[in-house]
């Protein structure tokens, strides 16, 4: 699987963010945000999945309208594991978001208001995941391109190889074997 064979050479690359500190509050606030939802696994696998698709189209249109610089600024800007709300606005707008949380819905089941509600916590820990690949001292610092998993993440071929739900379970089963 391309993006995560990315991210862990990103963890064991020491010039990049990734870290396994930083890959397990990303599954622990997946997992903690599951059980305050009421959410079982299966569906937050398909949620993430299909959250990290409508986040790869918004970053291609990003990364179309302004560069690929357009693309990582949004990624170090919100990238976290805290709801913010500004990261779902700067990448969907009101009516994109409901779009997004309905056609979500009707993947996994879930009510898209509760959609809605996780969208500000899913969104930054997407990004989060994404920015993992980003050199220590700046992406910006040589020109663009620089974060590997972004560059994954946005350059896949629709191959399917691109899955941030698939590649977070796998993080997840990684740091249980370190």
């Amino acid at each position: 699987m391309g993006l995560f064979d990315q991210i862990v050479s990103a963890i064991d690359n020491p010039n990049q963010q990734a870290n396994p500190s930083q890959l397990g509050s990303i599954i622990n606030t997946v997992q903690q945000l599951s059980n305050n939802q009421g959410v079982d696994s299966s569906q937050t696998q398909t949620l993430l999945s299909t959250v990290g698709g409508y986040v790869r189209s918004a970053l291609q249109q990003q990364q179309a309208a302004g560069g690929r610089s357009n693309a990582e600024a949004i990624v170090n800007q919100y990238s976290g594991t805290s709801p913010n709300a500004a990261a779902v606005q700067a990448l969907f707008s009101p009516a994109q978001q409901q779009q997004v949380a309905q056609a979500i819905s009707q993947k996994t089941g879930i009510n898209a208001e509760t959609i809605l509600a996780m969208l500000p916590t899913l969104i930054p820990i997407v990004l989060q995941l994404l920015q993992s690949g980003a050199n220590k001292q700046g992406s910006q610092a040589s020109g663009g391109g620089a974060n590997s998993v972004l560059s994954t993440f946005l350059d896949s071929d629709g191959d399917r190889d691109v899955d941030i739900g698939d590649a977070i379970s796998l993080a997840s089963q990684f740091l249980n074997r370190r």
